[in-house]
Formats: structure tokens, sequence, C-alpha cells
């Protein structure tokens, strides 16, 4: 059993998909988004849509920073994790604009003060305000905040992002077609629109992030942050603090910080790409819960998907994986390990898509293709080898 499995986490979430199996599938069964008729303006041409997604364990590593360091900002990148998790997989349906957002905080008030929230609630418009200046609006509607101490140990921090939008603008995944190619958008570095290095981490697999990476300073210190239940064995195994530096193109980044580096959304580079290359669109991926195997899920048909000009792993995944002795096949399960978005596109309109990312310096290429199967197959190869799912 992988350790992730033992931390009671799992990253293809069976349990769930099992227990909504029988549920209404939308107008789109292989979207990436659920959708419905426009009950909301009764207009036949467009569709409702609302997304609810989090910054999941993350904020327990925006807890443990802040208690250790007193820097109280950090929370302002859990409230853009929280937006940007549902942000980014309503883009891959084609939605860019117009949203409608509201917040769930849920605190333990004994150990979370007013402050926490007030950065929670502050960075969340500031992050409104940011993506503004690209085109790119959303509406904050408030939302609910609530001492549930019995519930919660620390913060949970999420929300739910609502949209209306036209059917003939909409990415559905049902064009994904042997031939395709995938272009993949790096998750690391620093795009024009943020102020410093991304590690890439984005907001999932941070049970195993944090449990791996950091010591049992945390667990001794700091009792709330984990399911007592747990193994001693799978608590916080690592051997680093997030204070301790680690070192990346000759900078030095605690590793706290790289931890807890904001969630990159896309939104700036989606909208000029669905703006002005929208036909060229055959499908979005956004590789969240499930790492580099999230595309099955998505695909119209049965196709084999091979990716095998994968980017260069960020150094926080290689930091994790050190620490906890995974393999490829997990890691690549759980994390991203580069690159988050992914476009199923041609060929031709690839390198086009990939000179506007260059626009906003984020890294782009073309990293595999579909090809025709009678079954759906995942291929992974790399300088590790090849890894089939």
């Amino acid at each position: 059993m992988s350790l992730y499995a033992q931390r009671g986490v799992s990253a293809q979430k069976e349990e769930v998909h099992n227990a909504i199996k029988n549920l209404d599938a939308g107008l789109y069964a292989h979207a990436f988004c659920k959708m419905y008729p426009d009950f909301l303006g009764g207009d036949d041409n467009y569709v409702n849509i609302s997304h609810a997604d989090g910054a999941g364990t993350k904020s327990i590593l925006a807890y443990l920073y802040w208690k250790e360091t007193g820097d109280a900002s950090v929370w302002r990148g859990i409230a853009q994790d929280a937006v940007a998790m549902n942000l980014d997989d309503l883009l891959c349906v084609g939605v860019y604009d117009n949203f409608l957002f509201s917040s769930t905080i849920d605190r333990n008030k004994k150990l979370i003060t007013g402050d926490v929230i007030k950065e929670v609630i502050e960075g969340t418009q500031d992050f409104f305000d940011n993506l503004k200046k690209f085109g790119v609006n959303i509406n904050y509607l408030g939302g609910e905040t609530a001492d549930v101490g019995d519930v919660v140990r620390t913060i949970a921090v999420n929300g739910t992002l609502t949209a209306r939008w036209r059917k003939d603008k909409l990415v559905t995944n049902d064009k994904i077609d042997a031939g395709n190619v995938i272009v993949g958008f790096a998750s690391s570095g620093t795009a024009t629109y943020e102020t410093e290095y991304n590690s890439g981490l984005g907001s999932n697999g941070l049970t195993s992030a944090r449990h791996d990476v950091l010591s049992k300073y945390y667990a001794e210190k700091y009792p709330e942050t984990f399911e007592p239940s747990l193994s001693d064995e799978v608590v916080y195994i690592g051997k680093n603090k997030v204070t301790d530096t680690f070192e990346i193109e000759n900078s030095k980044f605690e590793i706290g910080k790289l931890l807890l580096s904001p969630t990159r959304t896309y939104a700036p580079l989606l909208k000029v790409l669905l703006e002005e290359h929208f036909s060229d669109i055959n499908g979005i991926i956004h590789c969240s819960g499930g790492g580099q195997t999230k595309c099955m899920k998505y695909l119209p048909k049965p196709l084999k998907i091979v990716k095998d000009n994968l980017f260069e792993v960020p150094p926080i995944f290689s930091l994790i994986q050190q620490n906890s002795g995974a393999d490829e096949r997990e890691m690549y399960q759980v994390f991203n390990m580069g690159h988050r978005l992914e476009i199923f596109t041609n060929e031709s309109a690839a390198e086009k898509m990939i000179a506007v990312a260059q626009q906003f310096n984020i890294e782009a290429k073309v990293v595999g293709r579909a090809e025709a199967a009678t079954e759906k197959q995942l291929v992974l190869k790399g300088s590790f080898g090849e890894v089939v799912y």
C-alpha cells in the first residue's frame, strides 16, 4: 500500500467516484466540469456551471508556517489556492470571464485567529483584483465563515465558482481523437502575472508533501495537524523544517514557502488561447487530483495517450520523492510533476499556443499525443523508463 493510501487519502478518489456514479453527468459527459441547461436565464444557447473546490490540506502547511514564523501573509496564498482550484477547472470547459464566487471557511476558533480570517478574505479580493487586469472578472459574493472546532482541527478554506456561458464556446473534450498532440504548460517558474518563483506544487498531494518532507518535530509540537489514529511511520517522516532553505538555480528558498507556493492559475493565458485559438482546442485537462493520469477520466473514446516528452521535474517534487522513497508510478499519479495544464490540439496550432505561453513567461511544449486504441491507456516515458496506467 502506498504512503498516500496509508495516510487515508486517495489520489484517484475511487470511493467518491463510486458514490456519484449514478448521478446525471450533465449535458456533456466528457467535459471537465458538469454543465446543465440555462435554468438561470432560460436561454437554450447557454449553460449553467457551478463548481466547488478548495485549498485542501495545504491550509495545514500554512498553519505550521504561521505558527513557526508569525507570518500571516501565507494565508493569502491559501485564498488563491481555493479560488484557482475552482477557476482552472472551469477554464477547462472554456469559461474565462464573469464568474460568481462564494467562499466557505470552517475554523477552530481556539487556534485560528481573526487575523487569519482577515488575510484569507482580503487575499481572495486581491487575487480577483489582479485577475481583472487581464480581463478575467470574478465577483465576490461573500460566503460562510463558521466556527466548528468540533469538526475542524485547524481551518478549511473552500469555495464555489458559478458561471453562465454560451454553448458554442464550450470545450467538452468530445473532439479529442487519435492524431491530436498534447501541449503541456509548466506549473513552475515565474509567470508575468506572478510576483515570485512558483514551485509548481499546486494544491494536490499536499498530505504526502507535508508528511514526506517535514520532520517529526511537527508531530510533537502540533498534534492538531494530523489524524491521531495514523501510524507513526507515516506521520512527518521527513528531515526538514519549514524554515530550512533549499537551493534552486543559485537562489535559496525556504522549504515552507516552496510547499506553500500559491497554485498558479492559467486564466490570463487561457483567456487569450480561448479567444484566439478556440477552434483548434479539442480538449483541456487540469492535471490536479490524479496528476498526470487525470486525462484518462475525460477521454471520449478508447485512446492510447503517450506522454514521452515530459518537463524536467521541478525541484520540489524531487525533494518530496527523495524524502518519501515513492516510485515514479505513485509520484506521477499524485503530483503534476511539471505541468498542471494540457491542451489537446493539432500540430500546427500547437506551436502558436506555445508562442502565446512564452508571452506570459510560461514554458510550454508538446509533451505527447493521442493514438488509436481498443481500450484507454496512458503511457509515460522518460529517464525513469516507462510507466503504464
